[in-house]
């Protein structure tokens, strides 16, 4: 496999991602303009009771030696889950989650792993973008407000995964808690809504009901948590980890 990809990584404290003034009553205003849109507002917070800090941070822990090749059942439960088939068309303009090839010419090994956005802790979406609408919150999870985006794609550009989309076309059949919108950029949100309701996202649903188990989902931030067990004991990589991002998205046996 690629050597780049290869080390142990090391879990770090999550700082709050607290929004500045300015820009907050910048997302108010934007907010009030394009009431009449049309666009559900991604959620923000679990309940007004319970609203998100930096004392988890979520992340996903992908193990490719247990991710068969032929198996797309992740991808198939986000595009379900988020209502990605749309304009009536077998595919998605939108590709929140694919499955990626890996083969190593020297020994002929072949891997396959899903690929999304990677949650990171410095994310180059968030810094590119002009008005703010790609936003991490304190929770680790990085999202897109569809309210303010004005479908530049800096984001784009910026992410070294690959991971966001654009939208051209008008799209039907929104779910509420996945608004989508013509000329705005969207991703993985790591299912944000069951996050928020202390469910798995949809993809590591999939993965655990087809029996693989090459999908851990928890938070990073908790020692007692599956997942931080696993990163404190064994091996795992971060994709392009030379950049260091510290992504919330893991990976073993690459």
């Amino acid at each position: 496999m690629t050597t780049e990809y290869q080390g142990r990584i090391e879990i770090e404290p999550v700082q709050t991602g607290e929004i500045e003034p300015g820009r907050r009553g910048f997302l108010g205003i934007m907010t009030a303009a394009v009431a009449g849109s049309g666009l559900s507002w991604i959620a923000l917070a679990r309940a007004p009771d319970a609203p998100v800090d930096d004392k988890s941070r979520w992340g996903i822990l992908i193990d490719a030696t247990k991710c068969p090749a032929d198996c797309t059942a992740c991808v198939t439960a986000c595009n379900t889950e988020n209502a990605l088939l749309g304009h009536n068309r077998p595919t998605s303009d939108a590709q929140w989650l694919r499955k990626v090839q890996l083969k190593d010419k020297a020994t002929g090994r072949t891997l396959s792993l899903p690929v999304g956005c990677q949650h990171c802790k410095s994310p180059p979406c968030v810094d590119v973008c002009p008005t703010g609408a790609s936003f991490r919150r304190a929770d680790g999870i990085v999202l897109v407000d569809k309210h303010i985006c004005i479908g530049c794609r800096y984001c784009m550009m910026a992410c070294p995964y690959k991971a966001r989309s654009f939208g051209h076309e008008e799209t039907h059949g929104q779910k509420p808690h996945s608004p989508r919108g013509k000329g705005t950029v969207e991703a993985c949100t790591l299912c944000v809504h069951r996050v928020d309701a202390g469910q798995n996202p949809a993809c590591v649903d999939a993965c655990q009901q087809k029996g693989h188990g090459a999908m851990i989902f928890g938070d990073l931030n908790d020692p007692n948590s599956p997942i931080a067990k696993r990163l404190a004991t064994e091996p795992s990589t971060q994709l392009r980890e030379v950049l260091n991002l510290n992504t919330g998205v893991r990976y073993q046996g690459l």
